[in-house]
């Protein structure tokens, strides 16, 4: 028998005995919890002090690769909730890890990263023999380099970006500052887009203090930045839509992938909880589980 098991039957008698639940009710329950069980012995979880916000979050991913319906989810959940509710009230476990978790909402998925091989493809695709193609090419790897909201990428100013020390200042929400590490190649592009001359011609005489200007003379737009990531994409054959954000997404993903730290990766994404920054790492275990089941023999 599993060591989470005993604390599962204690959990169904109350439902029966205590709240008087009918027997389908009860059966339902048992339902979504055994499955739950199930998963947190595939992670490994031998006592209940283990599970945290994140085994719970996995197990929802978990539920949506199955093809479970957000209401299917959603009640899912909730049993889950009740049950580390008395958990905790019979103190078996030091806390209650689902309470902050929101229930799934119809349409709401993990993020969906480009792969390194598009990402790659990608920041080649502005030709640096103009002056808006050295900013474009600038601007896209720059993004993918740091994570920044495009927000952030757009409000840049020549300060802002030290390629020397190759870092920079990103203004997040808030106006929160904080520093973040940029690669090389994105300080060579940056640069090849400063010092070659881009940004002057761009401007045509005039004064400006932002890093990333149009012809007009002004800053770029967040939606300017966005029409020219679509022609970018549509320029390399990728045809869904590409927004300025999944740039943001494939940073984060690549970078647990390749076995960044997680703090680390959530200072860099300027996230306030931890629990946000997470999601990248649940992509990866579905993008592990869908390579294990399409290629393992015995999936």
């Amino acid at each position: 028998m599993s060591p989470l098991e005993p604390a599962l039957d204690l959990f169904l008698t109350h439902l029966r005995v205590e709240r008087g639940l009918a027997h389908n009710s009860v059966e339902a329950y048992g339902s979504d919890l055994r499955r739950y069980l199930d998963h947190l012995e595939r992670l490994g979880c031998t006592g209940w002090a283990q599970v945290g916000r994140g085994e719970i979050q996995a197990h929802l991913v978990e539920l949506t690769e199955r093809g479970l319906s957000p209401r299917s989810q959603a009640r899912a959940l909730s049993a889950i909730r009740t049950f580390h509710k008395l958990l905790a009230t019979e103190r078996l476990t030091p806390l209650d890890p689902s309470d902050e978790i929101d229930s799934p909402r119809p349409g709401r998925g993990l993020p969906s990263p480009l792969s390194p091989d598009e990402c790659a493809r990608l920041l080649l695709a502005p030709d640096p023999r103009s002056a808006t193609g050295r900013r474009d090419r600038a601007m896209l790897e720059l993004l993918y380099a740091t994570g920044l909201r495009v927000s952030e990428l757009v409000g840049l100013q020549l300060n802002d970006v030290d390629l020397e020390s190759r870092v920079l200042v990103a203004r997040g929400k808030g106006n929160k500052e904080r520093l973040v590490p940029v690669g090389a190649p994105a300080a060579e592009s940056v640069k090849a887009y400063l010092s070659g001359g881009a940004r002057d011609r761009l401007l045509k005489g005039r004064r400006s203090r932002d890093l990333f200007v149009t012809a007009l003379g002004g800053r770029m737009t967040r939606h300017g930045f966005a029409k020219l990531l679509d022609r970018c994409a549509r320029k390399i054959g990728i045809r869904r839509r590409i927004s300025p954000h999944k740039l943001r997404h494939s940073f984060a993903t690549h970078l647990l992938a390749g076995g960044a730290d997680l703090r680390a990766v959530q200072a860099m994404l300027g996230h306030a909880d931890v629990a946000t920054t997470q999601i990248y790492t649940l992509v990866e275990t579905s993008q592990a589980r869908r390579l294990y089941e399409k290629f393992h023999p015995r999936a």
